[in-house]
């Protein structure tokens, strides 16, 4: 696949690559999973997907000379999906093993979910929550953005993961979910959508998710 037609997939050797592309290619859509800026410079969409800490994300995004095409990207509007991990390096640092520096396309930090959280179930709260916070989650949103639409609102999606996006930009949250507090699941930002949770282990909505995307890019 040359990429001209196809979605993007950036391959930093990290992520669940397989399990997204598997996802897009059942919906009809070419996929290339490439970790060379050059060849996903051609794709008409990227996805930034993840699982993982994010200094080590950092790391081979900048060993693999991704950032630059990833700054690119980001600043020319093209059509872009970032799932967990690709959530959360877009901002400017994160807490996870020390302070660490992200892509800083959007202002905020990324912070671990505080220990003693409990459910808010029952008279003075349920039982202690785990973290990380693994399993399904509702997810309300808060825009009206391309890949969500069809979607109703606090659809229930699938969440792995200890840390949680901080925006500084109040207005760049798309999607909010609670779990012991109430945090952003997912931001937006033109043809942007950077979602915490797993659209790709999501079943029929997050493949609806992913076949909005999907047109998102063919529209583009």
């Amino acid at each position: 696949m040359s990429g001209k037609d196809a979605i993007g997939i950036v391959d930093y050797g990290m992520g669940n690559l397989r399990s997204v592309g598997k996802a897009l290619e059942s919906l009809g859509f070419s996929t290339l999973v490439s970790g060379s800026g050059a060849e996903l410079s051609r794709c008409r969409g990227i996805v930034l997907p993840g699982v993982g800490a994010f200094r080590d994300c950092m790391g081979n995004l900048r060993r693999q000379g991704l950032l630059p095409f990833l700054d690119d990207v980001l600043a020319e509007g093209r059509p872009f999906l970032g799932i967990c991990l690709g959530l959360q390096v877009l901002f400017s640092e994160s807490e996870e093993f020390g302070k660490h520096e992200g892509i800083g396309f959007f202002p905020g930090k990324v912070v671990r979910f505080p220990s003693g959280m409990k459910s808010p179930e029952g008279p003075g709260g349920g039982p202690s929550l785990k973290v990380p916070h693994m399993g399904w989650n509702r997810v309300e949103f808060t825009t009206d953005h391309p890949a969500l639409r069809g979607i109703p609102s606090g659809t229930y999606f699938y969440f792995v993961h200890s840390y949680y996006v901080e925006p500084g930009e109040p207005g760049i949250s798309a999607c909010r979910s609670s779990y012991g507090l109430e945090f952003t699941s997912g931001v937006e930002k033109g043809n942007l959508l950077a979602v915490q949770f797993h659209p790709e282990k999501s079943q029929v909505a997050g493949l609806a998710l992913l076949a909005n995307f999907g047109r998102l890019c063919r529209e583009a």
